[in-house]
Parts: C-alpha cells; structure tokens; sequence
C-alpha cells in the first residue's frame, strides 16, 4: 500500500480521498463461483445475441475458468432460469433475447451468492449493526447502497455489448 491509502480491514481501504474502496485480498466482493458465473452468463449472452449457443468447453476457455466447477455454476444458473440448457449434438447454453434486454446483474448475484453481499459487517465482526456499529458501519453500509443499486441497475444487454463492441473482455 501506498502512504495514499490506509488499510481499514482486510476488505476495504480507505484512499487519499477519505472514499472507502475495495481492497484486493482472500476476500471479494463476489464469491469465485458468483465472479464465474457472472462471467459465463455475460459470455453466453454474447453468443445469444449472435444467435449461436454456448457450449461448456467455449464458456470455460474465453473466461478461464476451471470446467468441472463451471458446469456447477451453470447448473445453478439454469436451475434460477438465468440461462437455458439444451441437450443434445447442437446443445449448449443460451438466453432468450427478451431475457437479454430485461435481466439485471443482480439476478445473476442472487442466483449464485444469494443476498450475502449486502449483509455483514465491514470489519468482520459478528455483532455489527445500527444500534451498536463498528467504525466504518455507516460508510460501508452506503457502499453497500450503491453496489446494490448498480447491480439493480445494470442491464445484461449492456455488458454483453460492450464485450461484443469489444469496449471490455472476459480474460486478460
């Protein structure tokens, strides 16, 4: 770290400019499978734009990701009916257009982590709450405020075209 940056928890870390940020570490803002799942999903939409299905082995390949444990997280998100499984020669994954154009990042979250990421405390204590708050509790439950309107917010539609205009990308 930087002497611009002062390490709050393991979590977060407070920048030059007093705003809390994510710190890179054991902990994430998304658990690996959600990170995963969020990427397999922006992956499969991408080809359903072009009209074509995703199979196991593509999604893993263009987002790095281990297979076995991809196709858990598939199986997950077809299960929530974020994605659409079909069997057979020509089979993959897909997602219907309409579902393109309404599905919000949050229903991805939601279908892997659930709503853990909008609870908890920022300093991982097991008590924290308004009546008794940790330190940074009002601050880090702003951030939470807004995580949860962005991924409220956020159209697959709109991710998906940016990787298709190539404005962002799945793997480095």
């Amino acid at each position: 770290m930087t002497n611009q940056m002062k390490i709050i928890s393991d979590k977060i870390v407070l920048n030059k400019n007093s705003h809390y940020i994510w710190a890179k570490s054991k902990s994430r803002m998304f658990s690996k499978a959600c990170e995963y799942g969020i990427r397999a999903t922006l992956y499969i939409a991408q080809k359903s734009l072009n009209g074509q299905r995703a199979s196991l082995k593509a999604i893993t390949h263009e987002i790095d990701s281990p297979e076995a444990f991809t196709a858990k997280i598939l199986q997950q998100l077809a299960k929530a009916q974020v994605v659409r499984s079909v069997k057979g020669p020509h089979g993959g994954f897909e997602i219907a257009r309409e579902d393109i154009d309404s599905m919000r990042l949050s229903e991805i979250v939601n279908a892997i982590d659930g709503d853990n990421i909008y609870k908890g405390c920022g300093l991982g204590l097991k008590a924290c709450n308004a009546q008794k708050p940790c330190p940074v509790h009002h601050k880090f439950t702003a951030i939470r405020n807004d995580l949860k309107t962005m991924l409220q917010e956020t159209r697959l539609l709109e991710l998906a075209t940016s990787l298709e205009t190539g404005l962002t990308f799945l793997k480095r």
